[in-house]
């Protein structure tokens, strides 16, 4: 059976190997073994500009939305928090471009704690900038802190993964207003939300987690889509 193409979003920045420091394009290796094991052939795709991402979409049978740092405050008209790191503005739009084309294509999307941030935004959604401040609460932000999410049973996610997971992911942000199509499908004990999905899409699943570090289900089943 021929392997579906997926692309997977990546960073553009400095980086040293041997004796060199260069711009490079760069992915932590766990989105293309996690995509590998599920029967999918991981090609990275570089945040170089907007002029590819048709063919992208039209050469792709899914794409992953993968995590790293922060969206810009101005991609959702939001003012921005100081706490918050620098954004990466070239990454940004590329991947907002990338998720929009995919979801007018109905390509099948896989976003991952910054990707589902993307995703909410793409679709014309907010973000809350800091969420400690919000909870008055480090809880969501503490490293190796695993906490337990209920799933909508009904929603792909669920049928993926099971009614309750735990996690171990920590974000300083979180989806504050849902984009137009989404629905929230997993939330935390406090309610935040922890996953979401794209209504009438193939399959459009956006979690705060990193299931591609320890659990194959759900990767299984964005590969089974995109078949």
């Amino acid at each position: 059976m021929t392997r579906p193409l997926i692309g997977i979003t990546a960073y553009f920045e400095a980086a040293r190997w041997s004796d060199w420091v260069r711009e490079a394009v760069l992915s932590p290796p766990s989105y293309a073994k996690a995509v590998g094991r599920a029967g999918g052939a991981p090609v990275v795709l570089p945040p170089l500009g907007l002029h590819a991402i048709e063919d992208y979409v039209r050469g792709l049978q899914g794409v992953v939305l993968a995590g790293g740092v922060e969206l810009a405050a101005a991609s959702y008209n939001g003012e921005q928090d100081a706490r918050v790191p620098e954004a990466q503005a070239h990454r940004d739009r590329f991947e907002l471009a990338l998720a929009r084309a995919a979801v007018k294509a109905d390509v099948p999307i896989l976003a991952i704690a910054r990707g589902m941030h993307v995703l909410n935004v793409a679709q014309g959604g907010t973000l809350i900038p800091w969420l400690p401040e919000v909870l008055d609460s480090d809880r969501h932000a503490e490293p190796g802190a695993a906490h337990t999410i209920q799933v909508s049973v009904t929603s792909k996610l669920g049928k993926a993964v099971g009614d309750r997971v735990e996690v171990t992911a920590p974000h300083h942000q979180s989806v504050r207003r849902l984009g137009s199509g989404l629905l929230a499908v997993a939330w935390a004990e406090d309610q935040i939300v922890e996953g979401i999905e794209l209504q009438g899409h193939r399959f459009g699943v956006g979690v705060q987690w990193h299931p591609e570090r320890a659990d194959d289900r759900l990767f299984d089943a964005f590969i089974e889509a995109a078949r």
